[in-house]
């Protein structure tokens, strides 16, 4: 496989000299399909249930979650330096490197005993947990950024789905095990994953005009990176508080979505998995990828903070709207994905992006989307001991919708601090 180095290959010519339209179309679908590619190699064995099984009196699925989440955090710990230093001709083999650890993690699984088998958990998510700072670095710092991140981020709540559903029809059609069917999923997503990341791998870097439009993205130092930090720090600690919230919120959904699912009596259905995220992945890139219409970037930097604020809100009214019994189960699942991937995906494509271009600060995306998602997943992993440890007798269902109207409440108050301080902060800056 050929280096990120060579310019020369003729995709990379016709890339060069594309119109704006057909550049986007190539990297939209190749960074989609890859990142779904990537996700199932996570996510497949959240359709299972695991029923019946314990590890020192707690349900083994919950075991499994808490131990690939805590690798997937201190990945993102890991990350801060790794990602956001990270030179361009080392992304395609960085890449390769993290996803065959993570689809082997899956193989250990399968025949190790329980629970010692809980271990491979910890080291598939350990190497993920680098990967999306890898990938979008191909495509921050571009005057498309925005549809791009969007296809790009919407791979994960489409694929959350999709994985889910051939994960399924893997158990029912084939027969194949709880403990087997990660893996068997990982066989079967890694060979277009490899094709996808060739063809991601040969689009050539930002051009002088991304570079007038966003600014000029570089690795950073670990002085650099504290310089961002203590520049920003009001505004930067609101924004991660209200992103470990979506964080912690969108794992519980996701990891947890069969027991939910079956609470509300669609446990048969596998195919609910995928035609609900579908609708939820289109209306989200529809909304996210036309702010690329926006050229001014502190005007496009407002209306990202308003999107996550009416996403937040949105979670919550419609939590309420289904206790009230107004919509059904599948309709309040879509607006729920809907709100919360309103603001999910802003923070890990294109809400940062427009930060550093409105205050044209040479530095990297994959910085603050690490050390955002550093804290998100710590929050995350502190939400899944608190409902096993502390509420157990709660149901999946029932912690869910708590959960929902505090993050709609407290996270809008966060995100409204968080526009008011950088408002503010714009108009010093530019004074």
């Amino acid at each position: 496989m050929e280096s990120r180095s060579t310019t020369t290959h003729p995709i990379t010519r016709w890339l060069q000299t594309a119109n704006g339209f057909w550049f986007s179309f190539y990297v939209a679908i190749s960074a989609f399909c890859l990142y779904t590619c990537i996700f199932a190699l996570r996510k497949t064995f959240g359709v299972a249930t695991y029923e019946g099984l314990t590890v020192w009196g707690h349900s083994f699925k919950v075991w499994m979650v808490i131990s690939q989440v805590l690798g997937y955090m201190l990945s993102k710990f890991i990350g801060i330096k790794i990602v956001s230093e990270l030179g361009a001709h080392a992304r395609l083999k960085g890449i390769l490197l993290m996803v065959s650890i993570a689809a082997l993690s899956w193989l250990g699984f399968a025949v190790a005993p329980t629970p010692y088998n809980l271990i491979f958990l910890f080291f598939n998510g350990l190497p993920l947990g680098m990967v999306w700072g890898m990938v979008f670095a191909y495509l921050e710092g571009r005057k498309l950024t925005e549809v791009l991140g969007a296809s790009l981020s919407v791979s994960f709540i489409f694929s959350a789905g999709f994985a889910k559903t051939v994960g399924g029809y893997i158990m029912l059609d084939w027969g194949t095990s709880e403990f087997w069917m990660p893996f068997v999923s990982a066989c079967l997503f890694f060979p277009p994953l490899v094709l996808f990341l060739w063809l991601l791998d040969k689009i050539p870097p930002p051009t002088a005009e991304d570079e007038v439009l966003r600014t000029k993205r570089s690795p950073m130092t670990g002085e650099q990176r504290i310089k961002f930090a203590l520049t920003f720090a009001p505004g930067l600690i609101l924004l991660i508080l209200a992103y470990a919230m979506l964080t912690a919120y969108r794992d519980f959904r996701d990891n947890f979505s069969a027991e939910i699912w079956q609470s509300l009596n669609y446990g048969d259905k596998p195919g609910i998995f995928a035609f609900t995220e579908s609708i939820v992945a289109i209306v989200v890139l529809i909304v996210i990828g036309s702010l690329m219409v926006i050229k001014n970037n502190f005007k496009a930097m407002v209306i990202n903070h308003i999107i996550v604020l009416t996403g937040m809100i949105t979670v919550g009214l419609s939590t309420l709207a289904f206790e009230h019994k107004l919509i059904s189960a599948p309709t309040w699942m879509v607006l729920v994905g809907m709100g919360l991937y309103f603001g999910y995906i802003q923070f890990n494509s294109i809400f940062f992006d427009r930060l550093i271009a409105t205050f044209k600060y040479v530095s990297t995306v994959g910085f603050l989307i690490y050390l955002a998602d550093s804290f998100g997943y710590l929050g995350s992993v502190g939400v899944l001991l608190f409902k096993e440890f502390g509420n157990k007798e709660l149901s999946w269902l029932e912690f869910f919708i708590s959960s929902g109207y505090v993050l709609s409440m407290a996270g809008s108050l966060l995100m409204s601090a968080s526009l008011a301080y950088f408002v503010l902060k714009f108009r010093r800056w530019t004074a």
